[in-house]
């Protein structure tokens, strides 16, 4: 008798057991999946200080061809954003503060931008938050910050993440782009895909039904009258 219930229990446990790895699969495989990776972008840097000189506020547009090929085809991106100016402490240098949405700089009515990276399949989309010096002596852009990433496409769907940048550019007095180079560090997370909700509920039923069927055999073997002839 004592048997028999040791059996029933080990039964038991084991389907305990399997459920609960079935469980901890479906879990494992609703982690992220991450990227890393940095890109170098020839960049092309457009300003334009006529947009609200009165709040020293200026618009600026940078476009970007990577160097080389680049990891998951974004090989180029494009960012808009305001740009404030801060106080003036050397009158060569221009200092300003960059986001690409425009209630930062109390410009509620203006359109919100934001960042893309792409060059196929995938892309990628974020939002800038940066700053940059304007140094007329030396003709020079340095800038750098965070890119915020609210999504993509292609493998990159869904995506969160950052994006850290620094860049600098040879000022271009004429009003044509200023060139240089940026240089971009990625961390990306996509959320990975879980079994179908079919799936698991008919690995959960099976491993039910098969606990049962043996602990139902077990038992009916068990408490059957032995007969003597």
């Amino acid at each position: 008798m004592f048997g028999s219930r040791i059996g029933w229990l080990m039964t038991a446990n084991l389907t305990v057991i399997t459920l609960g790895l079935l469980m901890q699969s479906v879990k494992a495989q609703s982690n992220y999946n991450n990227y890393t990776f940095s890109i170098d972008y020839n960049t092309f840097v457009t300003i334009d200080p006529t947009f609200r000189p009165d709040l020293g506020i200026i618009r600026a547009t940078v476009k970007g061809k990577s160097t080389k090929s680049a990891p998951y085809g974004l090989n180029s991106f494009i960012s808009d954003d305001y740009g404030k100016l801060e106080p003036i402490e050397n009158p060569s240098i221009n200092k300003y503060t960059f986001n690409s949405n425009p209630s930062v700089f109390g410009l509620e009515e203006k359109l919100a931008f934001s960042d893309r990276y792409y060059g196929g399949a995938n892309e990628l989309f974020g939002k800038a938050s940066d700053s940059a010096e304007i140094n007329f002596a030396a003709g020079i852009i340095k800038g750098g910050g965070t890119i915020t990433i609210f999504g993509g496409t292609g493998l990159f769907q869904n995506a969160i993440g950052k994006i850290a940048f620094t860049e600098q550019d040879q000022l271009n007095p004429s009003g044509s782009p200023s060139q240089g180079l940026a240089r971009l560090n990625f961390t990306v997370e996509t959320p990975q895909k879980v079994p179908e909700p079919m799936a698991t509920t008919s690995l959960i039923g099976i491993g039910l039904i098969g606990g049962s069927l043996v602990i139902s055999r077990r038992y009916k073997k068990s408490s059957s009258p032995n007969i003597i002839n």
